[in-house]
């Protein structure tokens, strides 16, 4: 398997298909690269070289006891890019990992990268704060960390079906929603509650003034994870030039329900 070691000596597990300008992904709670699959294939098979590794904590990564905070998060997104000499890339963030790699603009600069790509992100913000009143609840994630405490099993098949709108009418396979549940219990227990605590309560609206470069935020406005009101739509707005796609009823899993939409709208961004 291709890893390397973080300064904090965490194994970080990565994937490095096809040749040409590098594109980076990083990936959503609770999963690992392996949902970038048809992403990383549709572009390889397309002239550029597609990189996605597992957060640590998560799939065929290490599994530290501590480390799950944007920083860290950050910081291992720093060293992978420096591991492989990547330049002029593209930094692709679903979910949570839309929290990564705009903090690893803010906190290292932009030298390295091309572009931006935020997808269905929790930035600027996720939960709610003193002076941000429309923000989740905190209940609802103290919720979610009692749910994985019980039964982690359950509770991620359960989750399932907001996360991918089957609730509402989307049509997900059975594969799918396996394979789904199979990546999710790959990860550290410690790391799937504490990256709950990290993505619900990190403030990323000082790191949207931080982004310089072309940026592409795509959003389902079906989505029920995290909505796009709130994320998107504020995170278009504060990042200087961005363009704003929103995909009509599509559930935060759109990687899957959409996936030859967004295959091609990444493609387009990259060729622009």
């Amino acid at each position: 398997m291709s890893t390397f070691t973080t300064q904090d000596g965490t194994e970080i597990y990565f994937k490095d298909w096809g040749s040409g300008r590098p594109v980076l992904f990083s990936h959503g709670w609770p999963l690992d690269a392996d949902m970038w699959e048809y992403q990383m294939e549709y572009l390889s098979s397309r002239g550029y070289r597609t990189i996605a590794f597992d957060r640590r904590g998560f799939g065929r990564s290490g599994q530290p006891w501590t480390g799950y905070d944007y920083d860290t998060f950050a910081d291992d997104i720093a060293q992978l890019i420096e591991h492989l000499d990547l330049r002029d890339v593209t930094l692709v963030g679903f979910s949570m990992g839309g929290g990564d790699v705009s903090r690893y603009i803010a906190r290292h600069g932009s030298e390295r990268v091309a572009g931006l790509v935020l997808l269905g992100a929790v930035t600027p913000l996720f939960g709610k704060k003193p002076d941000f009143a429309e923000g989740v609840d905190k209940s609802v994630f103290d919720g979610i960390k009692a749910g994985l405490l019980k039964d982690r099993a359950q509770f991620i098949a359960d989750f399932n079906a907001p996360f991918y709108g089957t609730n509402q009418g989307q049509k997900v396979s059975e594969g799918v929603l396996t394979q789904t549940l199979n990546i999710a219990l790959l990860a550290s227990l410690k790391g799937t509650v504490d990256c709950v605590t990290a993505f619900s309560e990190t403030d990323f609206r000082p790191d949207m003034a931080k982004i310089d470069v072309p940026t592409l935020v795509i959003h389902g406005d079906g989505d029920q994870i995290v909505p796009f009101e709130t994320t998107g739509k504020r995170a278009a707005a504060q990042i200087k030039g961005a363009e704003l796609k929103v995909y009509a009823g599509a559930p935060h899993g759109f990687a899957v329900t959409h996936a030859q939409q967004l295959n091609e709208d990444l493609l387009a961004f990259l060729d622009r």
